[in-house]
């Protein structure tokens, strides 16, 4: 349900990815804004295919969406998103989405932020000379519902063809490429539009900032009291040995600085001995 601290208020959503079609329908429900979008260039922080280089960190680039975006609207309430692919930061030999949605409200001088990091992604790339090669990318990359980007080679964006959902313009690029150079490079095409794995990823973040957003502050009532860091040390259920699972999340306001300690988030107050070191090790 919406706190109605920004129920009627138009949101401003800056992306021109088509992103509004899966955010809008949330946050309209969850606090009851007017979502609408803008003709805007957000490719000038950066690109996926390398055209454009983005120089700097996710939550800037993001950040930096919503500022071009308040000054070529005039609005006061906008949401951006940026999203990252590449290995897993943990499990290197997979690959990962990240994605970011930061929520601006200059009249409230209010900045909010989710992440969102999933195995969920059919994101990869590959240098290619046969068409079996290239059935066999496509098959594995859930084409044609999700889009295909082939090119004369890695980093080389001289000549490139993006947003490929049909067969016939497929084989028809691949056969010119292979023609001219003798291979080509294919990526999966991961700008939202044409990626609905990620199109769902940035949809789960979008339920994840509604509900931080929804989460107000004990203290000052301000929206987006969230979770800023967790503490391991939940009891084994055996030798009562800390473990590495969660013992506690811990919030905190951004505006007033309020902090609150959540004690055993996950609903257990003992771990299994399996995930002990002492008994497990």
């Amino acid at each position: 349900m919406s706190n109605n601290f920004f129920k009627g208020r138009k949101l401003l959503i800056a992306t021109k990815h088509k992103k509004e079609r899966v955010i809008a329908p949330i946050l309209e429900k969850e606090l009851g804004v007017n979502c609408f979008v803008t003709d805007i260039d957000t490719d000038k922080f950066g690109t996926f295919t390398g055209e454009i280089e983005r120089k700097e960190d996710a939550i800037s680039t993001a950040r930096n969406k919503c500022l071009l975006a308040m000054e070529l609207e005039n609005c006061d309430l906008v949401l951006a998103s940026e999203g990252s692919f590449g290995a897993h930061p943990s499990l290197f030999f997979a690959n990962a989405d990240e994605e970011i949605l930061l929520f601006i409200d200059k009249k409230k001088d209010i900045e909010i932020i989710v992440r969102e990091l999933t195995f969920e992604t059919n994101f990869n790339g590959s240098e290619i000379k046969t068409i079996k090669e290239l059935e066999e990318f496509v098959k594995n990359s859930k084409f044609p519902t999700h889009g295909i980007i082939l090119r004369k080679a890695k980093n080389d964006s001289t000549l490139i063809e993006k947003g490929i959902t049909n067969l016939d313009q497929l084989y028809k690029t691949f056969k010119y490429l292979i023609s001219m150079y003798g291979s080509a490079f294919i990526e999966t095409d991961m700008r939202a539009m044409y990626n609905p794995t990620r199109m769902k990823v940035i949809e789960n973040a979008t339920y994840k900032l509604a509900k931080k957003i929804n989460s107000l502050c004990p203290k000052c009532s301000i929206p987006g009291f969230g979770i800023i860091d967790s503490k391991s040390g939940l009891p084994c259920d055996l030798c009562n040995f800390p473990t590495q699972s969660t013992l506690s999340h811990i919030y905190s306001c951004q505006k007033c600085n309020y902090i609150k300690e959540v004690f055993f988030p996950n609903g257990r107050k003992k771990e299994d001995p399996m995930y002990c070191d002492i008994c497990n090790p």
